[in-house]
């Protein structure tokens, strides 16, 4: 284990817009709440934060923006992955170079590589590189499954140090855990499973519910790490009606409409995302209102 990487609740940051552009000061006023709220790390450019849909200089002026604005406070995690690895590596490198502490990097999406074309895309990324990188395992949106044997095998690369799991399998948690040890910290990334990932030797959570309820999360999340655990599983059972909610649709298209009605940020996304349907929006609303959140 080496470089930035963290204990407890990292938020997996929305990419705010107004009129279609990035809302730069909205960021920058949701990268201080975060902090001021207690979270451990932040990523930008991760799934949440449409990173399909921005353009180069968008991504570029994003993390210049984050790396400005966090100014030391928390470690920032970048997205850097791709479908093609001249691009995961271009873009990995580029983040470094705007100051990243370290990268998250998705597994190729819609080609579907085989466990040898996996080995090879992380290894090249890696090697780009000189700053912790976190694996990215979530195969309900990119259609492959990494393996816990390709990631222990993975592991071996110094820089391929840790893995965010969003498989939302207890059994891939236990063979993580069986077959990695400490070698390799885990990050949950599914909001629904923090205790059970942590149970089972997670580190923390990268999270898209800590978007709006930040300190809720980091509390869930330093209550486990500090051994208490009744009142970890407390905080997750008592999150469970928002975690519902923000997943009713594919985020970060619930998260977005949350933080409209809290007041921070335009309920914009970029096509093909449109906004929540009105059912959902109301159930969001009524969840959020129980939980004094709005």
């Amino acid at each position: 284990m080496h470089g930035n990487l963290f204990y407890g609740c990292a938020t997996a940051l929305v990419t705010p817009f107004r009129g279609n552009r990035v809302d730069f000061d909205a960021l920058e006023s949701l990268i201080d709440w975060q902090i001021d709220s207690g979270v451990d790390a932040l990523v930008a450019l991760g799934t949440t934060g449409e990173p399909a849909t921005l353009t180069a200089a968008e991504r570029a002026a994003i993390l210049e923006c984050a790396v400005e604005r966090i100014a030391g406070r928390v470690p920032l995690i970048a997205g850097t992955g791709s479908n093609d690895t001249r691009r995961a590596v271009m873009q990995s490198r580029e983040a470094r170079r705007l100051g990243a502490d370290a990268l998250l990097v998705v597994t190729p999406y819609y080609n579907r590589a085989s466990r040898d074309g996996l080995m090879a895309h992380f290894n090249a990324v890696a090697d780009s590189v000189d700053i912790p990188i976190i694996m990215y395992n979530v195969p309900g949106r990119t259609g492959v499954n990494l393996a816990p044997e390709t990631v222990a095998e993975l592991a071996k690369h110094p820089n391929l140090c840790a893995v965010k799991e969003a498989s939302g399998s207890v059994r891939q948690l236990t063979e993580l855990a069986r077959l990695c040890g400490d070698g390799v910290a885990v990050y949950c990334g599914n909001d629904d499973m923090v205790v059970p990932a942590m149970a089972l030797g997670a580190r923390g959570a990268i999270s898209v519910a800590s978007n709006v309820a930040p300190g809720r999360m980091r509390t869930l999340t330093a209550n486990w790490l500090r051994g208490e655990v009744r009142r970890a599983l407390d905080a997750q059972t008592a999150l469970m009606p928002l975690i519902d909610a923000l997943f009713a649709e594919v985020s970060p298209i619930p998260v977005k409409a949350a933080l409209t009605m809290m007041g921070r940020i335009e309920n914009e996304l970029r096509l093909p995302l449109c906004p929540l349907g009105e059912e959902k929006e109301a159930q969001l609303r009524r969840v959020m209102e129980e939980m004094g959140m709005i």
